[in-house]
């Protein structure tokens, strides 16, 4: 139980981490390149049009660049979403394949015949008292896990 909870945490920091540093190296190599394309773009209108076309031109230019930075964002981001949603219902259905499993009802009729009713329905109401907290924890945690960090 404990290492599947480290092993998402894992999964999410080290997801986390590989996005960080694309994002950084590409914003690099974005901001060098833009540099460069403005001086050059500005320098060539401003010696035809003008100043104020040239700053135009060049508020132009980033507003586009900002506009496809975002959309590249927000692709990722639904794609971090529907494998997060996808690996929840994945989860849930093990959960209710492992529960229905007639072994494992055999087993649990074998342990009431063994205990007896009486010692283990106080046992039952604490077992059913965590698992209604480990479920409702899961539901609370589940639709914010592997969330892009903004």
């Amino acid at each position: 139980m404990f290492q599947r909870w480290i092993d998402d945490f894992k999964n999410s920091a080290s997801s986390t981490l590989r996005l960080t540093s694309l994002a950084a190296a590409a914003a690099m190599a974005l901001l060098i390149t833009a540099a460069f394309l403005c001086a050059a773009a500005f320098v060539f209108v401003l010696q035809n049009y003008g100043p104020v076309h040239a700053c135009l031109t060049g508020a132009g230019f980033f507003f586009v660049v900002t506009l496809i930075a975002v959309g590249c964002y927000m692709v990722r981001k639904k794609q971090i979403e529907a494998r997060a949603e996808l690996a929840a219902k994945m989860a849930k259905s093990t959960a209710q394949t492992v529960l229905s499993d007639p072994m494992l009802v055999a087993a649990g009729i074998q342990v009431i015949r063994a205990v007896g009713v009486k010692k283990l329905i106080p046992i039952l109401a604490v077992g059913g008292l965590a698992l209604g907290f480990l479920a409702s924890r899961a539901n609370t945690s589940g639709s914010t896990s592997e969330a892009p960090a903004e």
